[in-house]
């Protein structure tokens, strides 16, 4: 066959046929008059096994060396192509998350695509001080932007950038709240933190009723956060979490705090000293000892008279506890 009819046949064009010949990867076995190139059979089934190798990502070096030389180690290329490609596909993932990002802010103007393309650079930056920097500058703060920053939120592990990140959130409003709500069904423990955490930062009244709802969810961590942050929003439903986690010493100093808010800022003294009180029935003496303490911040003549009882208790560190408490504590409460 002639190099047309080769370049027919095979989709090769004619110029990369003749390239092939002037690098000694392919020529033609044969000439006829006039210069004319003829492939034999073996020529076009040689011109195959280049364009398979090739479709690999091999170079043309590669593949001379590869129909050359018997012992050429396939493996080993084919082990490195995998890791270009797989690097490859990592940088067209990261670029087409990156355009659908844009693409979702539905930008107007190029302005707005730069804006955009700014921000998503600046929350997807490796120093966590770049993404605490971009979202304090105020350039996250449209409406349209909450999705992204919301996103972003849920996946930072830096305290602060987390931390700016919750306050952009609550600047943007109740919108983000339908996102971190969604996030606290997802199967990773972090991400559903991370969600709880924002919520607890939002001053809304849909976070506050979301913190509600996840004072029963099936994780302990969620339950947990949402008990101290709702507690701290005047929510005695919490009062019950709070008190097993000063009962268990699992964050008890935190829980305590958030008791004494309730009991002085939100009028509840006298319903927690109850709760108090009952709590205490039946638990092992170092829980005792922490509910004691428990009241130091409840006001009252009701815990005044827990304390009195705890005084008299069988286990000296309990009694040793409501004895000073009650010594400190003011001649009306």
């Amino acid at each position: 066959m002639l190099i047309g009819e080769v370049s027919a046949r095979s989709g090769i064009s004619t110029r990369m046929l003749r390239h092939y010949d002037r690098v000694g990867l392919l020529s033609p076995s044969g000439r006829e008059h006039g210069a004319y190139r003829r492939y034999s059979d073996d020529d076009v089934r040689r011109l195959f096994y280049i364009e398979s190798l090739r479709s690999l990502g091999l170079t043309l070096r590669e593949v001379a060396l590869a129909l050359a030389d018997p012992s050429f180690d396939p493996a080993s290329v084919v082990e490195r192509l995998l890791v270009g490609t797989r690097a490859r596909l990592a940088r067209e993932r990261e670029l087409l998350d990156r355009l659908e990002r844009v693409h979702a802010s539905a930008p107007d103007a190029w302005s707005d695509v730069l804006r955009t393309v700014g921000l998503v650079r600046g929350l997807d930056a490796e120093d966590p001080s770049t993404r605490q920097r971009i979202v304090l500058s105020g350039e996250a703060a449209a409406p349209a932007d909450v999705a992204r920053l919301a996103e972003a939120a849920l996946r930072e592990t830096d305290p602060n950038a987390a931390g700016a990140l919750d306050w952009a959130l609550a600047r943007i409003g109740e919108s983000a709240v339908p996102l971190l709500v969604a996030a606290l069904d997802s199967s990773d423990p972090d991400r559903r933190r991370r969600a709880i955490e924002a919520l607890a930062k939002h001053p809304s009244p849909e976070a506050e009723g979301a913190l509600v709802q996840s004072l029963r969810h099936v994780d302990p961590v969620v339950r947990a956060r949402a008990a101290l942050a709702s507690g701290a929003r005047g929510v005695l439903e919490a009062v019950p979490l709070l008190l097993a986690l000063v009962a268990d010493g699992r964050g008890d100093v935190e829980a305590s705090e958030v008791l004494g808010s309730l009991a002085v800022r939100h009028g509840q003294a006298d319903a927690v000293a109850r709760l108090i009180a009952d709590e205490s029935v039946g638990a092992p003496d170092a829980a005792r000892v922490r509910l004691a303490a428990a009241l130091a911040e409840v006001p009252g003549s009701i815990a005044a008279s827990i304390l009195t009882a705890f005084a008299s208790d069988p286990d000296p560190r309990v009694a040793g506890t409501a004895t000073f408490l009650l010594a400190a504590r003011s001649p009306e409460g």
